[in-house]
């Protein structure tokens, strides 16, 4: 039962693909290929976005796509050294544009119908129009896969709650490099968002 067309009780009821949108997270070939569970990851989120599809639920992609050094926050860039282990942040290269590690993995594809927002935090919402264009498309619930769990993953489910949307994240249609890092982000979006597994949600559709 849905109480005054805004309260969803169950997981049934708040991915309803009439106003559901799929998140692709950054399946970027240098991440893809960096992951701890490669093949099962790959296989889990193509059989969803398949579904998705079927079901005409709107599918969005996201691409990391760095600022011009020039126009980059200290923090950020800082951040980069520490993580990439170089002194000078000029020497960061990390998904230039154009390049095949930025690409998206070719087994994850978006089809011509899907959209593709190139962004630079590990937030969905900043920096772009993600939040007008939901709302103009009247949607309530975000499904989030992709990568990093302990990224983009869990920093924009929380945001997307934190704007009133229902964040729902596919346990095993999201990865990271650090398998720990991975499960210990599950366990705290498991108290922040709605956690579930990809069969789940496929059957609702049906």
């Amino acid at each position: 039962m849905v109480i005054e067309g805004k309260i969803y009780e169950n997981l049934k009821e708040m991915v309803s693909p009439d106003h559901s949108i799929l998140v692709v997270w950054d399946v970027q070939n240098a991440l893809v290929n960096g992951i701890f569970n490669r093949d099962q990851f790959v296989s889990s989120l193509k059989k969803l976005i398949a579904e998705a599809r079927h079901y005409h639920i709107p599918i969005l992609y996201t691409k990391i796509t760095p600022l011009p050094f020039e126009y980059e926050s200290g923090f950020r860039l800082y951040s980069s050294m520490k993580r990439y282990g170089v002194s000078d942040p000029k020497k960061i290269s990390f998904m230039k544009p154009g390049s095949p590690e930025s690409e998206i993995y070719a087994d994850l594809a978006p089809d011509a119908s899907d959209m593709v927002v190139n962004k630079n935090t590990a937030d969905i919402f900043i920096g772009t129009n993600v939040e007008l264009m939901l709302r103009n498309a009247h949607i309530d619930t975000v499904i989030f896969t992709g990568i990093a769990t302990e990224f983009g993953i869990e920093s924009s489910a929380r945001s997307a709650g934190n704007r009133g949307f229902y964040p729902v994240v596919v346990e095993d249609c999201v990865s990271s490099s650090n398998r720990e890092m991975h499960e210990a982000a599950l366990k705290v979006l498991k108290t922040q968002a709605i956690v579930a597994h990809s069969e789940e949600i496929i059957n609702t559709w049906k």
